[in-house]
Order: structure tokens, then C-alpha cells, then sequence
């Protein structure tokens, strides 16, 4: 696409947008243009139909070495001049934090395709998304500690749910690098695969999903992604709400139909 900057590769291929960081110069640092369209293409997946799963990956030895400090103001609470009570909270909440957002908040199944150092606000990136496939050779790291910053972009919301407080304090206090093989045994990661296998991996499980019933999915993300908030009797409610929502679409009428008639059902995402 001719409008696509060349630091953030796009394209749609059966049903899966592929999001790819590509500045592999800087290990794939997040510049605020970055930022903003990763943010505008989850947003144009969410809404799209022909849309059905979203791979993040990133060309080079890094998935994503952080926010770029060299970047314009909005992108880290670091590098920023002269500033008054206020700023750098803004500044999160409208930067690092909307990022994460986005992509918890899109509406199709988001894989990472981890190819190499996730740190900082790239690991958070990772770990935001549905599911998590990394390379032999990536690695995460909580680098924030390094630099004498707290945890943002979500580090604390997230890690917790995934690993449980202890595990997330011991990668936030310490800062040492986690390999990939940690990160799998930790629930970090869903799979460890060769170099050469991610790419290959990740479309076929990002098809799968594309092949999938599109809504159900969405509605299954935001259950899961809201349990760990919400008491049992608004947990069960929100069930119950997201089945009868469910039931008005094509492909649940399709999966039903499919059942009674002993056949495998053909998903339309509708």
C-alpha cells in the first residue's frame, strides 16, 4: 500500500493483516508514527469484515526494543525537556497506555510473532496480544528497572494475570532477560518454534483462526480478557449476554446447522 510508511509494513492476506515493524536498525524501537499506525490498522481490522485474525511481527534480530526515547513526546516518560505536574501521566496514558490498549481492545484474534528482543514496552506489546509465538532466539526483558522508570504501558496490569504477582515482581525488580524457553515454561509464551518455523507457524495458526466463527472469537476475547476484573455473578452475566449476542449471527446458525447435519461448518465471519 502505497500510504503505509516503510517503518510498519502492512498487508491482508487471506483474511490475516500482517503488521510488521521495520526498522530493524534500531531493534524495532516504537517512534510515535509507528505507534499511531499500529494503533489506526488494529482499529481498521476491528472494523473490516474481510479481516479475521491480525499477526504483530517485525523484521530483523528484534521484535521491539521499547518506545523510541529519541521520539517524538508522548512515546516515553524519558527524553522529555522542561515539564510540569501532569505531563508524564498524560503523556502515558495517551501514548504507551493506548498502544497496549489497542490491541487488548481489538475485536479479531491478535498473534505475536516474536522474532527476536521484545523489551520494555515491547514486551508488553507481546504480551497483550491473544496468543504468542516466539523464535528460539527472542528474548523479554522488563528493562525498565535498567533506566530507574516504573513498569508502563501495562507491564503491571498484564504480567500479573499471566504469571501471578511473584513471577511478574521477579522479572520487574530484577530486569535480566527471559529466553524464549523461560518464557514458554513460565505461560508467558504459547510455543517456541526455530527461526525459520515462526513465519510459517504463525500463518498457519492466524488461517486457522481466519477460517474461524469471527464474532464468537471476539466475544470469547473479551470474556476472557475482562474475568480476571469482574466478580462471578458479573462474569456469568456477561456469558450469558455474549451467547445470546452470539446466537444472532450467521456462523452460529451455521455451527448449529453443521452439527444436526453431521458436516464440517463453513464459517463466513458474519
Amino acid at each position: 500500500m502505497a500510504d503505509v510508511p516503510p517503518d510498519v509494513l502492512h498487508t491482508v492476506e487471506n483474511g490475516v493483516s500482517w503488521i510488521t515493524l521495520n526498522r530493524p536498525e534500531a531493534m524495532n524501537a516504537v517512534t510515535w508514527d509507528q505507534r499511531e499506525r499500529i494503533i489506526a490498522l488494529l482499529a481498521d481490522a476491528s472494523a473490516d469484515p474481510d479481516v479475521r485474525a491480525v499477526v504483530v511481527t517485525a523484521t530483523g534480530r528484534g521484535f521491539c526494543a521499547g518506545a523510541d526515547l529519541r521520539g517524538a513526546p508522548g512515546s516515553s516518560p524519558a527524553g522529555v525537556g522542561e515539564r510540569v505536574a501532569g505531563d508524564v501521566a498524560r503523556m502515558i496514558r495517551l501514548g504507551a497506555q493506548r498502544f497496549i490498549g489497542a490491541v487488548l481492545d481489538c475485536e479479531k484474534p491478535v498473534i505475536a510473532a516474536v522474532n527476536g528482543t521484545a523489551a520494555g514496552l515491547g514486551a508488553h506489546l507481546a504480551f497483550a496480544c491473544d496468543l504468542v509465538l516466539a523464535s528460539e532466539s527472542a528474548r523479554f526483558v522488563e528493562v525498565f528497572v535498567r533506566r530507574g522508570l516504573v513498569p508502563d504501558g501495562g507491564g503491571a496490569y498484564l504480567l500479573p494475570r499471566l504469571i501471578g504477582p511473584q513471577r511478574a515482581k521477579e522479572l520487574m525488580f530484577f530486569g535480566d532477560a527471559l529466553p524464549a524457553a523461560d518464557a514458554e515454561r513460565l505461560g508467558l509464551v504459547n510455543r517456541v518454534v526455530p527461526p525459520e518455523d515462526l513465519e510459517k507457524t504463525a500463518r498457519t495458526w492466524a488461517e486457522r483462526l481466519a477460517q474461524g466463527p469471527t464474532r464468537a472469537l471476539a466475544l470469547t476475547k473479551h470474556l476472557v480478557n475482562t474475568s480476571l476484573d469482574a466478580d462471578r455473578t458479573t462474569a456469568f452475566a456477561a456469558e450469558a449476554t455474549a451467547q445470546e449476542l452470539n446466537m444472532t449471527t450467521r456462523d452460529a446458525q451455521e455451527g448449529v446447522a453443521s452439527f444436526v447435519e453431521r458436516r464440517e461448518a463453513r464459517y463466513e465471519g458474519r
